[in-house]
């Protein structure tokens, strides 16, 4: 029975990547920030857990230890969300949103080099944004710490190839706890869903049926990459 490492278990997308695994009989260790609702998705889906903080190197090393020395997959879906025009954007959001999406990854997956590489190897799985490909405005701050996520993805992919894979999805926005604000009226939801050439809101299970794939054979020649689940927003204009 393979092993995943899913860093964001208790939240919408990590949590829906973590019940498709599960699904299939795997065993998780799961990695959040809070507490109780960490201690609840892993009380559900059988899995062991570890409470930490990504900004802190420490206890990323202590969350990596504790999932084991033998990894199928490492998924490092935690992100934010801090859409700002920049003239209002500060230091700290800057480097707030880098070491969250970009940082935070990065250390996750040096923490658990080992475990990856052993037995057959393993497969990493990240997150960017459909903003990092399309300009957005007021999203400079997420777009660039998401564009360094997809620079990982190319980097790792090359340096460790054959034994390592490492892909991303760039979701365009889904109904998360983390969307909430943005889709808290009817009309945004709406008006956002119109902007789709299939037009609604994305899914946490949208992006659990790719990161299945990625993290098992069945994705098995597939590295290097970033694939949008995005109802065709990055590349389809279907008005005007």
């Amino acid at each position: 029975m393979a092993k995943y490492l899913i860093y964001g278990g208790n939240g919408g997308i990590g949590n829906a990547v973590a019940r498709s695994l599960a699904q299939d009989g795997h065993a998780l260790h799961l990695v959040g920030r809070n507490a109780d609702e960490l201690a609840r998705a892993a009380g559900e889906l059988g899995a062991s857990h570890t409470v930490a903080d990504i900004t802190d190197a420490d206890q990323i090393a202590h969350a990596a230890a504790e999932a084991g020395d033998d990894l199928a997959g490492l998924v490092y879906a935690v992100g934010t969300i801090n859409l700002k025009p920049i003239g209002k954007l500060t230091h700290d959001d800057f480097l707030t949103d880098f070491r969250v999406n970009a940082a935070g990854a990065a250390l996750a997956i040096k923490a658990s080099l080992d475990a990856l590489k052993a037995g057959q190897g393993g497969s990493v799985l990240l997150f960017s944004t459909v903003a990092a490909q399309q300009g957005f405005a007021a999203h400079a701050s997420v777009a660039m710490a998401k564009g360094a996520v997809e620079g990982l993805v190319r980097a790792l992919g090359a340096e460790l190839a054959p034994k390592v894979r490492v892909n991303a999805i760039a979701p365009s926005l889904t109904e998360t706890p983390l969307a909430g604000p943005m889709l808290a009226s009817d009309q945004m939801k709406k008006a956002i869903s119109g902007m789709h050439a299939i037009p609604r809101i994305g899914a946490p299970d949208d992006m659990a049926a790719l990161a299945r794939v990625l993290l098992t054979d069945a994705g098995s020649w597939i590295t290097g990459q970033v694939i949008g689940v995005d109802g065709g927003r990055s590349t389809l204009r279907t008005k005007g």
